[in-house]
């Protein structure tokens, strides 16, 4: 259930590792396109636009070994050779990864005092249980959310201060190797094209070869569990398509593997001239099948807990669709760097806080030579812009680029730029909802104890270690639901602890203390 990236990798692991045939697999999404959160979509004429994408780097174990069954789309390579490939041609490395009063910063230092410092390493070490639900708040101060770091995290990761602390521990142990030149985004990988036509497409062709079903515009509105022999069965699955309803019939020996929650369920996209809608959990069906079946089993989760503070979840995206180049030559020439090799580059002084970054083009397939895609967004989006005098939430894409113009200096221009711009705003009520604080129980188990023939993907369950908010921690989750499933003796490849190599430890700390030039 669901169309994104878990449910797809699943649906290979199922083949591929447990000698499923594809015709009797059945993806089942409420949209009428898969993807989920990786997602790409229009054209040059009406504006191309992507929700967000997920960063990438060489120790995501579980996502390189699932696409290296995969093959490209022009069938040359796999996927991960591609991607290791293509980074090799490519290699991160931003010079401007900062923006302050105008001017670009070139690896800024990263000005933690050592109260911070030691923070940070008393995170590190110190056990969840004893951070419970916390807020990163509740542990650094006011002086800290003004730091380099801070900037650079929040904004590579899309962190608020008001998130829940042991999420942000568990990126620092994660991402403990990528510390050191962390504030030129060293070690970040790429896609070639946008993720939705990198991942998604070859994954939907290597499925389609097989003869795996696909049901879009089908919306699963409960699961109806039958206990019996003290095991728990999913055998009947309630759907709505096209305003009918209908029962699909579960046996016994079949398996069902539910993506819960969704991060960019019930988004919103606006246009040059309209403002996207801010919607809530009654838009669309991800969050309602949670609650659903949650009632009465609390091993299932609370679904409450991510889903009803969207104040606290919510931000903008906006992609760019240029049809001259004086905005993408301006951003490209004060950056420093080709497209595609800097990154995110923040305006730290901007009160949306906004980042931007210039992909790599063509960042679409089959997009044209004369165009040009920037893509960009913003964690406050409640508090009026520099330039605009309005909240982004409020804004158009004009108004978005507007005061895209004015943080880049360059609001002499607008009129120009403008008229050869089509930027394509979004929000997105949920998209940081897995950051929020959480309690033992808030997310289930993959495999729910007690439960034979169900299991749960995505980023609102349970997998310690990895973090929420990636590629990895999805196709992770879709793994250890297929084996566990089908009782295969095997399981992920685990997760990458750089943190335990010494090497790794004594890079961070001085880069931590910047030291390192």
């Amino acid at each position: 259930m669901g169309g994104g990236i878990a449910s797809l990798a699943a649906a290979v692991i199922l083949i591929r590792d447990g000698d499923l045939l594809g015709k009797n697999i059945t993806i089942y999404e409420e949209l009428d396109r898969i993807g989920g959160a990786l997602d790409g979509a229009g054209d040059a004429e009406h504006g191309y636009i992507v929700r967000g994408g997920r960063m990438i780097e060489s120790k995501y174990l579980c996502t390189y070994d699932l696409f290296s069954s995969v093959p490209t789309l022009d069938g040359k390579q796999t996927v991960t050779q591609e991607i290791m490939q293509w980074n090799e041609i490519i290699k991160t490395g931003s010079k401007s990864r900062l923006v302050r009063a105008g001017h670009k910063i070139d690896a800024p230092e990263f000005g933690l005092s050592e109260k911070h410092i030691l923070t940070i390493e008393k995170l590190m070490v110190e056990p969840e249980g004893l951070l419970g639900n916390s807020r990163i708040t509740d542990h650094f101060d006011e002086a800290f959310f003004q730091t380099n770091f801070w900037f650079m995290w929040c904004t590579t990761f899309a962190f608020q201060p008001w998130h829940s602390v042991v999420e942000l521990k568990r990126y620092f142990v994660r991402f403990t190797h990528m510390v050191d030149g962390f504030n030129e985004l060293r070690g970040i990988m790429r896609t070639y094209y946008n993720q939705y036509d990198s991942f998604v497409l070859p994954l939907r062709k290597w499925l389609d070869e097989r003869a795996v079903q696909f049901q879009l515009g089908t919306t699963i509105k409960d699961i109806a569990f039958t206990d019996r022999d003290g095991e728990t069965f999913a055998d009947a699955l309630a759907f709505e398509r096209a305003g009918e309803s209908g029962s699909i019939a579960v046996e016994p020996q079949d398996v069902v593997i539910a993506t819960l929650g969704s991060m960019t369920e019930a988004s919103s996209n606006g246009t040059m001239d309209d403002v996207p809608v801010l919607n809530d959990k009654r838009t669309g069906g991800a969050w309602a099948l949670w609650e659903t079946i949650a009632q009465g089993r609390p091993e299932l989760g609370n679904p409450a807990n991510f889903a009803d503070h969207v104040d606290e979840s919510k931000w903008m995206s906006f992609t760019t669709t240029l049809k001259n180049t004086q905005l993408f030559d301006l951003i490209r020439d004060f950056a420093g760097n080709v497209p595609g090799e800097g990154g995110l580059i923040t305006f730290t002084d901007s009160a949306w806080l906004m980042s931007i970054v210039l992909p790599h083009q063509p960042h679409f397939i089959g997009q044209p030579d004369d165009v040009q895609v920037l893509w960009g967004y913003a964690l406050s989006i409640g508090k009026p812009g520099d330039h605009v005098g309005k909240p982004m939430s409020t804004c158009n894409g004009r108004e978005i680029m507007t005061e895209l113009l004015g943080q880049l200096g360059s609001s002499d221009r607008a009129e120009a730029i403008l008229a050869g711009a089509i930027c394509l705003p979004c929000i997105m009520p949920f998209i940081t909802s897995q950051f929020l604080i959480r309690q033992k129980g808030d997310r289930p188990q993959v495999h729910p104890k007690g439960y034979a023939n169900f299991a749960v993907t995505g980023q609102f369950c349970e997998q310690p270690d990895d973090v929420v908010f990636t590629v990895e921690y999805s196709i992770r989750s879709a793994m250890t639901a297929a084996y566990s499933l089908l009782h295969l003796d095997r399981k992920p490849p685990a997760v990458f602890k750089g943190q335990l190599d010494p090497r790794n430890l004594y890079k961070a700390f001085r880069a931590l203390h910047d030291t390192n030039g």
